[in-house]
């Protein structure tokens, strides 16, 4: 208990105790008159009091007892006030009690508000420091994004400036390719125009060789051919007769044609033995498997 309290409570007490006292010591009530005992009788002596005296003793003593009762009633009423001052003492100090629990808990409230604030401040401030970091290593990545893009830029600006000097160089080289191609189909056409008409002039002269050889062969056949007019007038036979490169007759094959002229026709081959070929390779590769008609009557 505070020691604000502590004085009134001891004077409290102290009235109390007084109040107690008088109670005990005071003559508020007919004392009790001695038994009378057996004393010595003395000799009596006149006495002769004065009547003033004696009422200025009873005065004095009605007059105390009325200051006693006096003191008494204003003790009562010190009493009174002091135990009223002390219920109303109680009651302060229950209210202020309530109001320092009252104030207590205000005070926790506000402790764990403030350290509920704290926490949401300092996580606030983490918070705000992620923000600057993520705002710092944003800020960072554009920069470095920046940057490379423009080396990017740079880059793709240095490879479009080389791919048109390549692209000019290409289409430099292609024209010259073209004119190259050109020029050289020209000079193929002329070439080509000029060995077509050697190998014209060459198949016309292989052809008029194998026609000349192929004369000389049939001519060869005629003389040894052995001809029965009865029997082979209208008639003709299909030979294919095969040339080794010096004429020599390696094989006769008989064809689409009558029986009697295809038999004469092959002994007639046979007989010859060699037949005329030309020298030259290439007329020779022409005619070296050779097929022509045996037409006995033709030949007279």
């Amino acid at each position: 208990m505070s020691s604000q309290y502590s004085v009134p409570l001891a004077l409290s007490f102290a009235i109390h105790f007084v109040l107690a006292a008088v109670l005990l010591l005071g003559d508020f009530a007919t004392p009790i008159k001695p038994t009378p005992s057996a004393v010595p009788m003395e000799p009596i002596q006149a006495v002769v009091i004065e009547k003033s005296k004696v009422d200025a003793q009873v005065n004095k003593i009605k007059k105390q007892k009325a200051d006693d009762a006096k003191k008494l009633k204003e003790l009562e009423q010190r009493v009174a006030a002091a135990n009223a001052k002390r219920l109303q003492e109680e009651k302060r100090i229950k209210k202020l009690e309530r109001e320092r629990r009252q104030k207590e808990q205000e005070k926790k409230a506000a402790d764990q508000a403030a350290k509920k604030a704290k926490a949401k401040a300092n996580a606030a401030d983490k918070l705000r420091k992620q923000k600057e970091l993520e705002q710092k290593q944003a800020a960072e990545a554009a920069a470095k994004a920046k940057a490379q893009r423009i080396k990017e830029e740079k880059a793709a600006k240095k490879a479009e400036q080389l791919r048109k000097k390549q692209e000019a160089e290409r289409k430099r080289k292609a024209e010259e390719a073209r004119e190259r191609a050109a020029q050289q189909k020209l000079l193929e056409q002329q070439m080509a125009e000029e060995m077509a008409s050697r190998q014209q002039a060459r198949r016309q002269q292989v052809m008029t060789e194998i026609g000349r050889y192929t004369a000389l062969i049939t001519q060869t056949i005629k003389r040894n051919l052995i001809t029965d007019r009865s029997t082979m007038e209208g008639k003709s036979c299909k030979l294919t007769i095969s040339l080794a490169p010096s004429g020599f007759v390696t094989n006769v094959v008989t064809g689409q044609g009558d029986r009697i002229v295809c038999e004469a026709a092959k002994t007639a081959v046979y007989k010859a033995g060699t037949l005329p070929v030309s020298k030259d390779p290439e007329i020779f590769r022409q005619m070296k498997t050779i097929s022509l008609t045996v037409a006995p009557d033709k030949f007279n």
